[in-house]
């Protein structure tokens, strides 16, 4: 058969449709080159990053997410659920009526008994709200009247690798997008000089094994390749290869960059691949960020009060608190959704220690992070959600004494914090049983919450969709879920 016979037959319909004439997109990227370098001046036209049409659906409260993930299960015990009553019964046996049968992992399935673990940790009031939260979190507790607390998030899965998937992606199965590729790819970005989103993955300082973390986190699944989000490195160079090599001019790198451009639009004209396009935005992007990266992890015009504002880490790259103020200057900059994830947080034994430390890590930068939006006028319009992808067990796992314990995995219940745009603060959402085990009321499932998230950005999640293998698929899955209204000013 003829190679062009053969190539036609092998075309999509949408691609034989944008070969026919109508296709922008080879005509749009073809003009990246000398736009406006400023977010503030960049108008909706002349964006890199452009919106869906029709997007949002209605006017947002928030502009851009910073999603702060502590990867491994932080416990809402020792955090934010504060039990006293479970003091008078350290190391009774979690009751059948308490546990219902529910299922475990084979971590204590095993043991002999399942010992109650009251938290050793005080917790106190805090704000006007009078939110209960631990000594662990002494900063971000200042905060209390600005987040509203959402202690009864459940989740299907009771494994991290899935249950981390189901928290960024809505679904357990790989292969879905982020919820920052499918906010870049709705609401695009304001930044022509920036990925639409970014990502960060800083080191933690317990010291002890965490869960990998896989690229698919940040992935933009089946949307095109250039919704993936952009990681920045906190070793060496934040992006490979942002530098030019020695002898390569910017000159001559554009102009290498133009001509690969050319030879790539012309290979779309001839197969329709939408990754085509991808590869010429991405290079483009690449170009920017060889100015734009560098101005942007360079702190020293920061003010010496706000650096000490995040903490002694602030200044050594890969540290939360450094990402954590990189996240501010990102969403200043225009870009529209930035991701820390914060590993370290499994804590299987040696629960009281390791928290410590983990705590420490995150409360003064993530207090500083809501502080620097509100100096600069961004809070308002910038949403901060921070939690896991699942919570701990009220029993120990191992051995329990007054001083150490550990705990299990805990899908039934854990919690979560939202602040910022759209958000009323000053709330606690949801209950749990004593025994923070089950909830007692108002439930709030995984998806719920992201399309609370997708809602405070004008997007209604339930019109928010792509056609794949068959289905019109959606960040918060083909059940129905609910925006909790609540949680909304």
């Amino acid at each position: 058969m003829h190679p062009l016979i053969e190539h036609q037959l092998h075309q999509t319909r949408r691609q034989f449709f944008g070969s026919s004439g109508m296709r922008l997109g080879g005509l749009a990227l073809a003009t990246l080159a000398g736009r406006a370098a400023s977010a503030a001046e960049v108008k909706p036209a002349d964006r890199i990053h452009p919106p869906l049409p029709g997007f949002p659906n209605f006017p947002p409260k928030a502009k851009a997410v910073i999603y702060l993930h502590l990867n491994g299960g932080p416990s809402q015990l020792d955090t934010f659920d504060y039990k006293p009553k479970l003091t008078d019964r350290f190391n009774e046996d979690l009751p059948d009526s308490i546990r219902k049968g529910q299922r475990i992992t084979t971590m204590t399935s095993g043991q002999g008994r399942l010992p109650i673990a009251p938290s050793m940790f005080k917790f106190s009031q805090h704000g006007k709200c009078g939110m209960w939260i631990s000594e662990l979190l002494p900063h971000t507790a200042k905060f209390a009247d600005d987040m509203a607390l959402v202690k009864t998030v459940h989740t299907n899965a009771i494994n991290h690798d899935p249950a981390c998937t189901f928290v960024m992606t809505g679904s357990e199965v790989p292969g879905k997008p982020s919820i920052g590729s499918w906010l870049s790819y709705g609401l695009g970005s304001v930044s022509n000089d920036l990925p639409a989103f970014v990502v960060f993955t800083p080191y933690w300082s317990s010291g002890t094994a965490a869960q990998a973390l896989f690229s698919r986190m940040w992935a933009s699944g089946f949307l095109p390749g250039k919704y993936s989000g952009v990681a920045l490195r906190s070793v060496g160079d934040p992006v490979l290869y942002v530098q030019n090599p020695d002898g390569v001019s910017e000159a001559n790198r554009r102009a290498m960059l133009d001509t690969l451009g050319a030879l790539n639009r012309k290979t779309f004209d001839n197969y329709g691949d939408p990754e085509t396009l991808t590869r010429i935005a991405q290079y483009e992007m690449a170009f920017r960020m060889q100015t734009s990266v560098p101005e942007l992890t360079d702190l020293s015009k920061e003010p010496e009060k706000v650096l000490d504002s995040y903490g002694p880490e602030v200044r050594k790259p890969g540290s939360f608190a450094a990402s954590a103020l990189l996240a501010r200057r990102l969403v200043e900059r225009g870009v529209r959704a930035v991701q820390i994830l914060h590993r370290g947080w499994d804590q299987h034994g040696s629960l009281p220690a390791d928290i410590r430390s983990q705590c420490r890590d995150v409360d003064q930068p993530t207090a500083a992070l809501l502080a620097d939006l509100k100096r600069k006028g961004l809070l308002d319009s910038t949403l901060v959600v921070c939690g896991g992808e699942f919570g701990r067990t009220v029993y120990s796992q191992g051995t329990l004494t007054k001083t150490n314990y550990g705990r299990d995995h805990h899908p039934r219940n854990f919690c979560m914090w939202l602040a910022g745009g759209g958000i009323k603060g000053g709330q606690v959402y949801g209950e749990t049983d004593d025994f923070s085990y089950n909830v007692t009321e108002n439930p709030a499932h995984v998806n719920d919450l992201n399309a609370t998230v997708l809602h405070c950005l004008g997007i209604d999640h339930s019109k928010f969709s792509f056609k794949f293998q068959g289905l019109d698929q959606r960040l918060t899955g083909v059940e129905e879920q609910h925006v909790i209204k609540e949680l909304l000013q």
